[in-house]
């Protein structure tokens, strides 16, 4: 890779690839939402997603270059950090927090991805690319924003710790308030 014009490629084709993941994690995500609400947060940014790829692929035709894809492995671990989250069988609450913050990480991954891509677009001259890319960008800030929302809402149903950390916790708390009497005697 030697130009900014195989780099833009590069990155349209890393981009194009995570917004085809994605598509098919916010379906799973969709799926696994206990609340009403967040479902439905996950289908519409679904299909929002979708539109997303469908803008990539204009990119690529106004550049006259074919639409490709190239493996985008930080979407790809982003998905198998939430699978292997998922193997360990978290209730319905505490799995939708998961997701909820999971979302946080990829919008602000996507986020990152386009104003590079829009910086190197501009640099170019690209200025039918740059609108599409911008489009995409405000849509994940937006995304981006209701995944807060549902962030600050969302709160898990048992507080607790597990059984040893709340043995050590009263442990320490003891230990704690041993200290606080000696000094005050």
């Amino acid at each position: 890779m030697q130009t900014a014009h195989e780099l833009f490629l590069h990155g349209l084709k890393d981009t194009l690839d995570a917004e085809r993941q994605l598509v098919e994690a916010l379906g799973k995500q969709a799926e696994e939402s206990s609340r009403p609400e967040l479902r439905k947060a996950f289908e519409s940014h679904r299909e929002q997603t979708q539109k997303q790829a469908e803008r990539l692929e204009q990119v690529f035709e106004s550049l006259e270059e074919q639409a490709e894809t190239e493996e985008c492995a930080g979407i790809r671990g982003l998905i198998q950090e939430h699978d292997n989250f998922q193997e360990e069988n978290p209730s319905p609450d505490i799995l939708d927090i998961f997701n909820t913050e999971a979302a946080l990480k990829v919008e602000r991954y996507e986020i990152t991805s386009y104003e590079g891509l829009i910086q190197l677009a501009q640099e170019m001259g690209h200025r039918k690319a740059v609108q599409l890319l911008k489009q995409n960008l405000k849509e994940e800030q937006q995304t981006e924003r209701k995944m807060e929302a549902f962030s600050k809402k969302l709160k898990p149903e048992q507080m607790g710790m597990g059984e040893e950390e709340e043995d050590s916790g009263r442990e320490a708390r003891k230990t704690s308030s041993r200290r606080r009497s000696r000094r005050a005697a």
